[in-house]
């Protein structure tokens, strides 16, 4: 690779322009969108919920469906994040040349990569309060402590949108995409206390679990929705931070290196 891919990056409010655009166009399909970021999350806890809660009433010190609620929120978060980052970022990128556009303007590829950052932290922020408001409406979580969960949202898409656009930068094609919710996304739903205690894995797969951002991202919220203080809190969040900040400048090279072909 050429050594000016490595440059840090030059981050400045051009994006801005760019972030509204993509708002533009979800805005015309925006009832469909927030349906679905409330279906997904009804399905798991309506689903999974009251059918394992009544089996299993209490985890985690907790009732099953707030334990599990938690876990629905990070998920849906990270959904949403990646499935922006991968394929609508790559639709953006390959497809509609809707990048090659905007590099014909006084834009620059950083610009481009924060702004596809930043969306999808924005949509993963929409299912964060979709799935929040699912829980108030079941009567879920009555502590103000929950309003903290909104942030992290936020925090939790840009980390998820950062690392997907790695893999975006990288695919070939839409069929890539499989390899990486088979591989990472569906492994980390199941490693990192989604629907059940880390405490439960195998000491091996513990220190896996220690490792994803997922496990750190639950390890916030889910004592928020209780009412409690989260335990390590300055741990927790620099392990998302440093996934975001890694996540963007890897995507950024190696998205300099894919255009320059």
């Amino acid at each position: 690779m050429n050594a000016s891919f490595f440059a840090l990056p030059e981050l400045t409010l051009r994006f801005w322009p760019i972030w509204r655009r993509h708002l533009f166009v979800w805005w015309k399909v925006a009832i469909p969108s927030i349906l679905g970021h409330l279906a997904d999350p009804l399905i798991y806890m309506l689903g999974l919920g009251f059918g394992l809660g009544k089996i299993i009433p209490e985890m985690g010190g907790t009732s099953y469906l707030l334990f599990l609620a938690g876990g629905t929120l990070c998920y849906s978060t990270m959904n949403s994040a990646s499935f922006e980052a991968l394929y609508s970022g790559f639709s953006r990128m390959f497809h509609q040349r809707t990048w090659d556009a905007i590099l014909n303007t006084p834009m620059t590829l950083d610009d481009i990569v924060l702004s596809e950052v930043l969306w999808g932290a924005t949509k993963s922020l929409m299912s964060g309060l979709a799935v929040l408001l699912v829980i108030w409406l079941l009567g879920m979580a009555h502590t103000w402590l929950a309003l903290w969960t909104i942030p992290l949202a936020l925090l939790i898409g840009l980390c998820f949108a950062a690392v997907g656009l790695i893999m975006t930068a990288l695919a070939p094609s839409y069929d890539f995409f499989m390899y990486y919710f088979t591989l990472v996304i569906t492994p980390m739903m199941m490693l990192s206390g989604v629907f059940f205690p880390v405490e439960q894995l195998p000491a091996a797969l513990q220190l896996v679990s220690a490792v994803l951002p997922l496990t750190h991202a639950i390890d916030l919220v889910r004592p928020l929705l209780i009412g409690d203080v989260p335990n390590e809190i300055v741990l927790h969040l620099m392990v998302l931070v440093a996934y975001t900040v890694l996540g963007f400048y890897i995507s950024l090279v190696l998205f300099r290196h894919r255009l320059a072909k």
